[in-house]
């Protein structure tokens, strides 16, 4: 700190002290200054400009050291002035002292705080250079934060300090008027009666109005500004638009037309999207399938001796597309075509937000919704080109069992498709930067599902880079690295399972000028409006959460919102998002994990059932795996379940359901459930939890009561 910065600090904490400890703010008071009123409208009387000068230079005194005064003194300058003297007086010095309290600030603190979390606020500042006059008005219009917070927080950023100036100048002019009429109307109230007069009652409603009428005012500005270039037309062919006809796109399509709205679903591609045509519908096909067969290799243990079984990749691919075939009436086009839904196949460009093109005709619409979904992400990895590779959109084109199969990722894409190929016959390597597979996952889940893909004879190497791959002798072979150990390893097909990224490109959103995230998503707001408040986003596209019932979850929110705007909306409930991985065993989640918990400083209690112990497992073959419950330390609140087992993504539900409507484990144990089942496992969890708040101290009292009824 430089001395021009210390000297500043030190008059700014010299002056704080003394307002307090000499009491100052009891002469700031409305109840001094109504026992004073009379001499001090006298001395007005008698010396306007000086009193003016003297509570001008005043105010902006309290308001550059920012002295918990300016709203009384505001109201006592309405009283002693008048109107429109004090109007001009608090207007003037109220946005002189915020500047000075911003130059003091600025010179103080901006400096360090750039340069310690300069990477931090780099969004902040881009906001700010971008948007920072609009930010500055909606906070001087609507006071979310202390005025005096505002000064500060502004000073960090990189406004200059006379757009500071003239904003706040504008901006607090109106709430000052309101606060400068209450103290007119005060100054003229002789008596008790007086002060509930018709005017100020009058003008203390507006006060009370004034912040939700400046919150609309704002966002009428915010819309001119946002479709100042984009005309309106005056009537719409549909009241929504839809593109994307995958999960999201599908359910918010179906909301509309069961709302009887005028809606478009467009789809360039094929129906149901990524998850009937490439992802959790053949996944799971392909899962069942090696699942048979992994069965069929251990009948020993069910006490069946069958023949050896021989797997037919063919027929099982064939298998997996007859299933998606099964499937696909449910996402026809005729199927929402005869639910009211206008289905066009094409592609889709946005030339304004009330104009969508498609197939070169031009459709008006109220609102659109994006649903675009996501793709594989397919990195820029040198020699990928040569290779033979395949992503979970492509991998369903395989005819041929590779008998080398490398996976790269140990997410739930990698590890699924990983043990599923294992387990049809595949000698599988699976590749991560992480130690372990499912690194989201506590470690004792990752560590078991680590320990089961060994037991199947998958080979993972964790902690591993891919470099690059090459053809070597007519092979394929990946350079990895692991330390600065660099070694190949050959392969027949490597599948690329490293995330996916939102198809946010091709339809006309970068002319739009449509917000995005450091994440490559739509930027939308908890409404799912994207920065054009027509325009809502669901599913992949908009994140954060990447599932299919996430996806669906989203759509009601996009299609009733869009069907509603300027009436009413509905903020997204992301309060409980379930999620499962289908290995086996499967591995399923709500809430909190430990790992999560502990990340966010959140104490828990950890209740855990291991599976061995429950029958219906057992009976199966199946006994292995647990159950853990977090709960709020002190009572049966849940905060998190992990389950790891046979059938654990339908096990979950039951917490889902507690979970979502606040019931706590006490209510679980008390459930009668069905014996032997599975889901008894949920109710032995509830009672380890309850064993560990048994009322021990009790115990010997009872034993006393009960040794002296059998006397």
């Amino acid at each position: 700190m430089n001395k021009k910065q210390l000297v500043l600090l030190l008059l700014f904490l010299a002056v704080l002290n003394s307002f307090f400890i000499f009491d100052l703010g009891e002469y700031l008071q409305l109840s001094f200054f109504q026992e004073q009123k009379d001499l001090f409208l006298e001395y007005k009387e008698n010396n306007f400009v000086l009193t003016a000068l003297l509570y001008f230079f005043l105010y902006i005194l309290i308001t550059a050291f920012s002295l918990p005064a300016a709203a009384l003194v505001t109201l006592i300058g309405g009283a002693l002035f008048g109107f429109w003297w004090a109007l001009i007086l608090v207007s003037f010095s109220s946005t002189i002292g915020a500047t000075l309290a911003f130059l003091m600030a600025r010179t103080i603190l901006r400096d360090w705080v750039q340069d310690k979390f300069g990477n931090r606020l780099k969004p902040i500042n881009e906001g700010i250079e971008k948007d920072g006059i609009f930010y500055l008005f909606t906070l001087r219009l609507i006071p979310v934060f202390p005025f005096f917070l505002v000064n500060m927080l502004m000073a960090l950023t990189p406004i200059r300090v006379r757009d500071f100036y003239w904003v706040s100048q504008v901006g607090m002019l109106v709430g000052t008027g309101l606060y400068v009429e209450v103290g007119a109307q005060l100054g003229m109230a002789d008596s008790i009666p007086a002060v509930f007069s018709i005017g100020l009652v009058r003008v203390l409603l507006a006060l009370a109005l004034f912040p939700w009428l400046a919150k609309w005012l704002v966002a009428v500005i915010k819309k001119r500004k946002v479709y100042k270039t984009f005309p309106r037309p005056h009537k719409f062919d549909s009241n929504l638009i839809v593109i994307g006809a995958g999960s999201a796109g599908l359910v918010t399509a179906y909301i509309a037309a069961m709302a009887k709205a005028k809606v478009i679903l467009i789809e360039k591609g094929e129906m149901g999207g990524d998850c009937l045509n490439t992802g959790c519908v053949p996944s799971k096909a392909l899962i069942r399938s090696a699942g048979v067969s992994h069965l069929l290799s251990r009948s020993d243990s069910f006490g069946i001796k069958s023949t050896v079984s021989t797997v037919d990749f063919p027929a099982i691919m064939q298998r997996v597309r007859q299933v998606i075939s099964k499937v696909a009436p449910h996402d026809s086009i005729e199927r929402y075509t005869e639910l009211g839904v206008d289905c066009i196949q094409g592609e889709a460009k946005i030339i304004s937000p009330f104009i969508v093109e498609v197939n070169g005709k031009p459709i008006s619409t109220r609102s659109i919704v994006l649903a675009t979904g996501a793709r594989p992400n397919v990195p820029a990895i040198p020699g990928l080109e040569e290779i033979d590779f395949v992503t979970s959109d492509t991998i369903w084109n395989l005819n041929e069992l590779p008998e080398r199969f490398l996976v790269v990722g140990g997410g739930p894409i990698g590890s699924e498709l990983a043990q599923a190929f294992a387990r049809l016959g595949s000698k599988v390597t699976q590749v991560d930067a992480e130690a372990r597979p499912l690194p989201r996952e506590d470690e004792e889940v990752s560590a078991f599902m680590l320990e089961s893909f060994q037991r199947e004879g998958i080979k993972f190497l964790g902690e591993h880079k891919v470099l690059g791959f090459k053809k070597h002798g007519g092979e394929n072979q990946a350079i990895l690295k692991q330390g600065e150990n660099e070694f190949t390893l050959s392969f027949d097909v490597v599948l690329l399972a490293i995330g996916r990224k939102a198809n946010i490109q091709g339809f006309g959103l970068e002319s739009l000028g449509v917000d995005t995230t450091e994440q490559g998503t739509l930027k939308v707001n908890e409404y799912l409006q994207t920065n054009f408040p027509n325009i809502y986003a669901c599913g992949d596209v908009a994140g954060p959460y990447q599932f299919t019932h996430m996806a669906a979850h989203q759509a009601w929110y996009a299609s009733i919102n869009s069907l509603l705007s300027g009436f009413k909306k509905f903020k997204v409930d992301y309060s409980i998002v379930p999620w499962a991985t289908f290995t086996d065993p499967e591995v399923a989640r709500v809430g909190l994990n430990e790992k999560e918990a502990r990340a966010k400083g959140i104490n828990y209690e950890l209740s855990k059932y291991n599976m061995d112990d429950l029958d219906r497992a057992i009976t199966d073959s199946e006994d292995r795996g647990f159950i853990k419950v977090l709960t709020k330390p002190g009572t049966d609140k849940i905060l998190g379940v992990t389950i790891v087992g046979y059938h654990a993504s339908d096990l979950i539900t039951g917490y889902i359901l507690a979970m979502k409507h606040g019931l706590g484990l006490k209510k679980i144990q008390a459930t009668i459930h069905i014996y032997p089942t599975l889901s008894e496992s949920n109710k032995y969890v509830a009672g380890e939890w309850r064993k560990a708040h048994a009322p021990v101290w009790l115990y010997p009292w009872l034993e006393k009561f009960h040794h002296w009824r059998r006397k």
